[in-house]
């Protein structure tokens, strides 16, 4: 009787551990990096998935004005639970908005270096993501490292005419998909149509998906578009080891 009670208690113990390693229920840390003197915070993400044995792509997620790394991580959370892929949302140095030098490059290579130094990442899976504010600043970065991130996805972004010049800095034509409302303020649709056309028109390959009678609003469909991102993102990979490119920026 009682080696029959120690064999119940046993399966018990077992259940509950398998239960308590349910995917997605890993919680998000709070980290911080040092970078130019400061410490830089991030949050970070690795389902219980991810192992040694089987390196994972890493999605870097580049928040909107008045936000912080967590108001995308915690939307992303469960597909990369699902779908086993690391993610990372860095605060930028002001929360207004993405500033060259100060958040990137060197930054987010720095972040991106020092992930691959402690998780499993796949070097050559590296993407970007980003909304508003941190989707135009995905944009720059995907022509800043075209041959260090694999692939980009943002919602509501564009560039700007005067900014076209930057695209000349790509090495590589980053794949990219821009995820815009027809009913954006922010980002009028016939402006990040121009942002497509022009990137288009010099050899990339940029997608484009107007969502009808959206508004600037991405947090309450969320799961939606980040979907449409992973499907477009998971499909690129580098042709060979990233190259990071390092800029001599004047102040």
């Amino acid at each position: 009787m009682r080696i029959f009670f120690q064999a119940f208690l046993t399966l018990i113990f077992l259940s509950l551990t398998v239960a308590g390693a349910t995917p997605g229920k890993e919680k998000i840390a709070k980290e911080t990096i040092e970078f130019g003197g400061k410490k830089r915070t991030f949050y970070l993400y690795v389902p219980q998935s991810v192992t040694q044995s089987t390196p994972a792509p890493l999605v870097l997620l580049l928040h909107g004005s008045g936000r912080n790394g967590l108001s995308l991580v915690e939307k992303w959370k469960d597909l990369a639970a699902k779908e086993n892929f690391i993610i990372v949302g860095p605060d930028a140095t002001d929360s207004r908005g993405w500033n060259i030098p100060q958040d990137g490059p060197d930054f987010l290579h720095a972040l991106v270096e020092s992930l691959k130094s402690k998780h499993p990442v796949n070097s050559r899976k590296v993407y970007l993501f980003g909304h508003s504010a941190g989707a135009v600043f995905s944009l720059y970065m995907s022509l800043y490292e075209s041959e260090y991130f694999a692939a980009t996805s943002v919602h509501a972004g564009m560039l700007t005419p005067d900014s076209y010049s930057a695209i000349d800095l790509a090495q590589r034509k980053t794949p990219m998909l821009i995820i815009v409302g027809t009913n954006d303020a922010f980002f009028p649709l016939k402006d990040v149509r121009a942002t497509r056309d022009e990137l288009n028109k010099r050899g990339f390959s940029v997608r484009l998906t107007e969502v009808p009678k959206h508004t600037h609003w991405y947090y309450d469909r969320a799961a939606e578009f980040n979907r449409s991102a992973w499907n477009f993102l998971k499909q690129h990979e580098l042709a060979e080891e990233p190259r990071y490119k390092q800029y001599s920026f004047t102040p």
